[in-house]
């Protein structure tokens, strides 16, 4: 009875054996003929997965980097011919603009990166490597000071101008439509911007201009997550640097080639009028400034100023003396050294004989009140009475140096008009 259960129980065991055998075969004929099926599919998917993955990470590493430096990328730089405090780089789609000194003594540089729109999803810099990071082109702009007007009208984008603090000191008959259809709102004080009319705007950039770095303002519009950028033109210490600043604004809008069209023009204007001048053997004495609460201002021998009259090939009788700034002298000191000059330029904001001497009676003893050679740029105003001179002249030098060689050289531009400095009436 037992070896009978012994041999039923292995008979069984062999019985199961041969079916699990015949189980595994036909599972791994399955398997064949399931991977035959699906391999090629699987490999493809398997292999754009692959490829995904690696783009992926290889744009993360990318994209956590700083800008390459010019030596580890290729670069081109803006050649500027003039202008000194400012340089622009062109970092593959970047644009690098850096702003050596927005203000006199100004303790670092400043870096601002441009990206185009359409480049923005695959280009992430870090954010702490630079002081603005722009979309180009600016289609919101809030500019702060009166000389970045025209330039925005030179390139044709005066229309992006949604905000300006103290309108009332804009003199462009252009951009003054524009306040008056109230396309452009007043902000307030440069110095107090109102900081919630701003937002309101919804500016893509805020233009700053600044004497220093202690304008809280400006960095309150930065806590809004609103880039400032500061703009030095008028540190510049030559004519044509200020007018070169053209190209600082330009990339802002992607107008490169109009800021190079409207720059080479000025400056073909400028060099041709200072060559005319030169050629005159005659070098009439320049007495310049006015009296403001018993001190005369006048410009220093190596400002911008001057250089007009230099390359105006007129003497500037203090042409001598050093700064880039004003000199702050007595009226008796002035009258003593230029009693005798043969043409006086630029008497402040004064616009007739009678208002100068009922000022001052001691300006009627200067050789040009009495010869009616005094020249005023007072003269020139807008629509609400600010002089175009403050306005205008940064990026039109060419037109003030015409105006002086007219006053000192007039037989050399017969018939021009003046725009800025006209006879004092």
């Amino acid at each position: 009875m037992l070896k009978t259960k012994i041999r039923s129980k292995n008979k069984h065991s062999k019985e199961s054996a041969a079916i699990k055998d015949e189980i595994i075969v036909l599972l791994k004929k399955l398997r064949r003929l399931f991977m035959r099926a699906i391999n090629p599919v699987f490999c493809v998917f398997f292999t754009i997965f692959l490829c995904c993955f690696s783009c992926k990470n290889e744009q993360k590493k990318v994209n956590n980097q700083p800008l390459p430096t010019p030596q580890e990328a290729t670069s081109t730089t803006e050649n500027l011919r003039h202008a000194k405090k400012f340089s622009v780089e062109k970092n593959g789609d970047i644009t690098l603009i850096k702003v050596f000194s927005p203000w006199p003594n100004a303790k670092k540089d400043f870096t601002y990166a441009l990206i185009p729109r359409e480049k923005v999803a695959s280009i992430t810099l870090m954010k702490d490597a630079y002081d603005a990071i722009v979309l180009t082109p600016v289609e919101r702009i809030v500019v702060t000071s009166t000389t970045h007007i025209p330039i925005l009208e030179m390139l044709g984008v005066e229309e992006t101008l949604v905000g300006f603090p103290q309108t009332e000191y804009v003199s462009s008959e252009k951009t003054r439509a524009l306040i008056d259809a109230e396309k452009i709102k007043d902000i307030g004080l440069n110095e107090q911007i109102n900081i919630e009319l701003l937002i309101d705007l919804q500016p893509e950039l805020v233009i700053g201009f600044s004497i220093n770095n202690s304008n809280p303002t400006y960095k309150s519009i930065q806590k809004a997550n609103i880039p400032v950028v500061y703009n030095g033109d008028w540190t510049e210490e030559t004519p044509l640097g200020r007018a070169e600043w053209i190209h600082f604004f330009a990339p802002f809008f992607q107008k490169e080639a109009k800021a190079t069209e409207v720059f080479n023009s000025i400056e073909k204007n400028y060099v041709e009028a200072e060559q005319l001048a030169q050629k005159t053997t005659k070098k009439p004495s320049v007495l310049s400034g006015s009296l403001f609460k018993d001190v005369w201002y006048m410009p220093a021998g190596e400002s911008f100023q001057a250089q007009y009259l230099k390359d105006a090939n007129a003497h500037y009788i203090w042409a001598d003396s050093k700064g880039t700034g004003s000199l702050s002298l007595n009226i008796e000191t002035v009258l003593d050294k230029a009693a005798d000059a043969d043409v006086w330029i630029g008497p402040g904001s004064y616009k007739t004989y009678v208002a100068l001497e009922n000022a001052n009676g001691l300006y009627s003893k200067f050789k040009p009140f009495t010869d009616k050679k005094i020249y005023s740029a007072a003269n020139t105003v807008g629509d609400t009475g600010g002089m175009l001179y403050y306005e205008l002249a940064p990026i039109r030098p060419d037109i003030v140096l015409k105006d002086i060689i007219k006053a000192v050289h007039p037989e050399i531009l017969p018939e021009y008009q003046p725009f800025f400095f006209k006879p004092l009436q």
